[in-house]
């Protein structure tokens, strides 16, 4: 698995432990699951809307799509979310800065 022994990542898991604590590892692993089942289930779709669709598929869906699985995943993990949050905060402060 891409090179990464049991040690390696048993030492993940410790580092992922202390930096969001016990409490929250079953919500993060919740909603990553469910964040992968859902591009799972959207590439399935896309695969098989491309077979049925003409092949000069329309960027504007594509682009319509892709964010409207952007909004999911961020719904669905709270760490995504909050880095969302800080990269908004961010870019205001490098606003204010120039």
């Amino acid at each position: 698995m891409f090179g990464l022994g049991a040690p390696e990542l048993i030492i993940i898991g410790i580092i992922v432990l202390f930096i969001f604590g016990a409490k929250r590892l079953p919500e993060i692993g919740k909603g990553l699951g469910s964040a992968i089942r859902e591009f799972r289930k959207v590439k399935q779709d896309i695969s098989l809307n491309g077979e049925k669709e003409a092949v000069g598929e329309k960027k504007e869906e594509k682009k319509s799509l892709e964010n409207e699985l952007a909004k999911k995943a961020v719904e669905e993990v709270p760490v995504l979310k909050k880095g969302l949050e800080i990269k908004k905060k961010a870019e205001k402060v490098k606003k204010i800065l120039k």
